[in-house]
């Protein structure tokens, strides 16, 4: 199995400079045109993610987040959402990887059969990099209004925030 793992982007390569050859393409120019292309993309991409992952700095580093999460404590409770997963819930609209940093907290503070360590694993599978996503995505497609975009993925991720809690509380009874 791992043979043909290995050997399945080779074939995928192979196959595509087949049919360059065969449709009488000059693969070197398109290669170099695609190259042109994807830096074009990163460079519209690039002032997004900077000002991003800026303000999440900014965010954690100032004591706002601290602030929130006591403030939004009654609300998540309400919803079953443990307050320990607070900061992952307003973290992962921003950042993967620092949604990443804060469940393996959470997991090894926790543990990972805890009803704690669970419904951060849940949320962190079932919820979106919303911002981030939008940053990448609209800002390579040039699309400057967001519109309704914004509120749908984020009524969204708190529908996926509250679902992962109540079926870890489901399968943990």
């Amino acid at each position: 199995m791992n043979k043909i793992m290995s050997a399945v982007l080779p074939l995928i390569i192979l196959l595509v400079a087949l049919t360059a050859v065969i449709k009488g393409t000059d693969l070197f120019s398109a290669l170099i045109d695609g190259a042109r292309d994807g830096l074009k993309t990163s460079m519209n991409i690039l002032p997004s993610l900077v000002v991003l992952f800026t303000a999440i700095y900014m965010f954690r580093a100032s004591g706002a987040l601290d602030a929130v999460t006591g403030l939004l404590q009654p609300l998540a409770k309400l919803c079953g959402i443990p307050a320990e997963c607070i900061p992952l819930v307003l973290i992962r609209p921003l950042s993967g990887s620092g949604a990443l940093a804060l469940g393996a907290d959470i997991l090894r503070t926790y543990g990972v059969d805890s009803m704690i360590g669970r419904t951060a694993a849940v949320m962190l599978g079932s919820t979106e990099t919303t911002f981030y996503v939008i940053a990448v995505y609209f800002g390579a497609s040039g699309i400057k209004k967001t519109r309704h975009a914004v509120p749908a993925a984020l009524i969204a991720d708190v529908t996926g925030f509250i679902a992962a809690a109540l079926t870890v509380r489901l399968f943990m009874q």
